[in-house]
C-alpha cells in the first residue's frame, strides 16, 4: 500500500565539499529528479536514492518551481539543507492519482489495487532482506524468453532467501532500493557482490506479476509492497502514564533527522513498555512524526490522555528500512488494527512545547492544551540576569522560537561564548531584553531590540521549569524576584575574553553559531548561509 509519505532528508557538508548529487529535470519525467549520487557522499549517507523527487527545500515546497530557482535556494541554503523527498514510483503514482503533494493527504495512505471490483490489498510485491551465511545466498538468477527481467531459481531450502521469504520463480524489481529490471545477470551479480553480506530485494511472484501487468497506471515499487518478511521490525507500545509521566525524554539528533527516546528513567512506563535508550520515534498514535518539528512531536505526546501508542525502531532496523528505500509507516499500516488508538485532536493554538520534552504526568482524562506541565513544587525558583558583551564572533547563541505560540528561548549555547559565561543555557526562556519585557513581542521585534543593543545586553531568563512554575502560579516574571544583591552581581559581571566561534547573520535570526546545521528542535525554516548564488542550469551538481 503506497502512503506517499516523503521522507525528510538533511544534509551537510565541510568547506569545500558537495553533497554529493546531481539535481536534474529530464525530458518526458515531471520534478526535480535526484541522479548521480557519490558512493559514501553526503547524500548517499543520509538515504537520498536515485530518482527521489524534491518536493520541499528547508519547507518550501518547489515541486511546480522552475529548476534554476530550486538550484539557487539549495545553493543558498550554504553548507546544510533540509529536503523533503518522495521515491520515484511514489512520486509517479501520485500524479497518475492527482495528489496534491503540496498537502496534508500526502500523509494519508491510498486505497488498495482494485481487482474484478475487490480490493487487492494480497498482491503486494514483497521486501526480502538476505543475510548471506557459508553457503552465500542459497539462489540463482534466470532470464526466461519473452519475459522481462530475470527470475529467482535453485532456491536452496533452508537457505538464506528461502528464510527471507523468497520462492521459485520470484521476480527481481529492486536491489538496495535500486530498479534494476532493465539489468542484464552480469550487472546484477555484481551488484549483489558489492552489496556485501547482506542485500535487500524487492520481488513479485507470478500471481502479482500478472495482475501489475494488467493494471498498466499502476507501477510497481518498494512503496507497495509488504514489509513482513523483513526480520527487524518496528516495535510497538502502548504506554499510560505514571504519577511522574511516561519517564522518558525525547531528543532530536545531532547531524541526522529524527526524534529519539532518551534517558530512560528505570520502573517507568517507558520501561516497562519497552522502549530502548536512542530509539528513533517514528509514529504517535498511528501519525508519522519523522517530518515534524520537534515541538509538534511533544505536542502530539501531551494530547494523547491516559494512552499513547507509539511506534519506534532502533538504528539497525532504521538502517534497514533505509536500504530497502521503504517507509516504516508500511509496517504499521499491516498491523495497526491489532491496536486502539484514537488520533490526538489538534488544538487551534499549540501550547508552549517544553523543547527536552520529558512528557509530563497527565491529570486529567481530557487534557486540554492550556493543562501546565507536572511542576515540582519549590519555592527557590528565580530567573536570572545576565549581561553579555559582544566579543568579536558575536554573543554565541541561537534565539528560537514556535510559530504562533509567544516566547522565545535560547538554543546552542557556545561553550565558553559570551552567553555561556554569562549563566545563559540550552532552553532558557527570555522574559526581558536590556530592561524591556518581551513576552508578547514578536520573533522579529526581539531580534531587531538585540541587533540594536551593539556591543553590550542585558537579557533576564528563567530556567524553563522555573518558567513553567511562574505561569502556572501566575507569578509576573521581573527582576523583583532576583532580589538587590543579585542584580548588582550581573553588573558587576567582568568582561568576557574573546570567543573563537564565527558569527553570521541570518534573514529570520540573530546571535547564530555558524557551520552548524539547524535543530530539528527549532520550528523556523533558515539556512546555514546568507550567501546566494543562481543558475539557469538544468543538471546541477551539489
Amino acid at each position: 500500500m503506497a502512503s506517499f509519505q516523503p521522507r525528510v532528508i538533511k544534509l551537510t557538508k565541510s568547506e569545500g565539499q558537495t553533497f554529493g548529487f546531481f539535481l536534474r529535470v529530464e525530458y518526458e519525467k515531471e520534478g526535480h529528479l535526484i541522479r548521480n549520487i557519490e558512493k559514501g557522499g553526503p547524500a548517499e549517507q543520509a538515504g537520498l536514492k536515485d530518482g527521489d523527487r524534491v518536493l520541499r527545500v528547508n519547507g518550501t515546497f518547489v515541486d511546480d518551481m522552475e529548476h534554476s530557482r530550486v538550484v539557487e535556494l539549495i545553493k543558498e541554503s550554504g553548507l546544510c539543507v533540509t529536503f523533503h523527498v518522495l521515491d520515484e514510483v511514489s512520486y509517479d503514482n501520485a500524479k497518475i492519482s492527482n495528489i496534491s503533494l503540496s498537502e496534508t493527504e500526502l500523509s494519508k495512505p491510498s486505497k488498495p489495487p482494485m481487482m474484478n471490483g475487490v480490493a487487492a490489498s494480497s498482491l503486494k510485491p514483497k521486501l526480502c532482506f538476505l543475510v548471506k551465511t557459508n553457503d552465500g545466498f542459497g539462489f540463482s538468477l534466470k532470464s526466461t524468453k519473452g519475459y522481462q527481467g530475470m527470475f529467482m531459481t535453485d532456491v536452496n531450502p533452508s537457505g538464506a532467501a528461502e528464510k527471507a521469504g523468497i520462492k521459485n520463480n520470484d521476480r527481481l524489481i529492486e536491489l538496495n532500493g535500486e530498479n534494476i529490471e532493465s539489468c542484464t545477470h552480469d550487472q546484477i551479480a555484481t551488484k549483489v557482490k558489492d552489496s556485501g553480506n547482506t542485500v535487500m530485494f524487492l520481488l513479485v511472484d507470478e500471481e502479482t506479476d500478472r495482475y501489475y501487468k494488467n493494471n498498466k497506471k499502476l507501477k510497481l515499487g518498494a512503496s507497495l509492497a509488504t514489509v513482513k518478511h523483513l526480520p527487524h521490525k518496528p516495535r510497538i507500545t502502548e504506554l499510560t502514564p505514571g504519577p511522574d509521566g511516561y519517564g522518558y525524554y525525547l531528543r532530536t539528533g545531532k547531524n541526522q533527522s529524527g526524534h529519539f527516546i532518551k534517558d530512560i528513567d528505570p520502573g517507568s512506563p517507558a520501561e516497562k513498555g519497552g522502549l530502548k535508550e536512542l530509539d528513533r520515534l517514528v509514529a504517535v498514535n498511528g501519525e508519522p512524526v519523522g517530518s515534524l518539528e520537534h515541538e509538534e512531536v511533544v505536542e502530539k505526546i501531551r494530547l494523547c490522555g491516559m494512552k499513547c501508542t507509539m511506534m519506534v525502531m532502533d538504528e539497525e532496523t532504521h538502517r534497514m528500512y533505509i536500504m530497502g528505500g521503504v517507509s516504516p509507516m508500511q509496517y504499521w499500516e499491516e498491523v495497526k488494527d491489532s491496536y486502539s488508538y484514537a488520533p490526538a485532536p489538534v488544538p487551534a493554538i499549540p501550547q508552549q512545547a517544553e523543547e527536552s520534552a520529558s512528557v509530563p504526568a497527565i491529570p486529567v482524562e481530557n487534557p486540554t492544551p492550556e493543562a501546565p506541565l507536572a511542576i515540582q513544587e519549590r519555592e527557590d525558583y528565580k530567573p536570572k540576569l545576565c549581561k553579555l558583551e559582544k566579543s568579536p564572533t558575536g554573543f554565541g547563541f541561537h534565539l528560537n522560537a514556535i510559530r504562533g505560540v509567544p516566547g522565545q528561548f535560547f538554543k546552542e549555547v557556545v561553550e565558553g561564548g559570551p552567553a555561556d559565561r554569562a549563566g545563559l543555557k540550552d532552553d532558557d526562556v527570555l522574559i526581558e531584553v536590556n530592561g524591556v519585557n518581551i513576552e508578547n513581542s514578536n520573533h522579529n521585534e526581539v531580534v531587531e531590540m538585540i541587533r540594536n543593543s551593539g556591543n553590550n545586553l542585558e537579557v533576564l531568563v528563567a530556567e524553563k521549569e522555573a518558567y513553567d512554575y511562574f505561569r502556572a502560579k501566575q507569578i509576573p516574571i521581573t527582576t523583583l524576584l532576583l532580589g538587590i544583591s543579585m542584580i548588582e552581581a550581573a553588573h558587576d559581571q567582568p568582561k568576557p575574553e574573546e570567543s573563537q566561534e564565527e558569527e553570521k547573520e541570518r534573514e529570520d535570526e540573530t546571535c547564530k553559531r555558524p557551520d552548524t546545521p539547524p535543530s530539528q528542535a527549532e520550528t523556523r525554516d533558515r539556512s546555514c548561509s546568507s550567501s546566494s548564488s543562481s543558475s539557469s542550469s538544468e543538471d546541477e551538481k551539489f
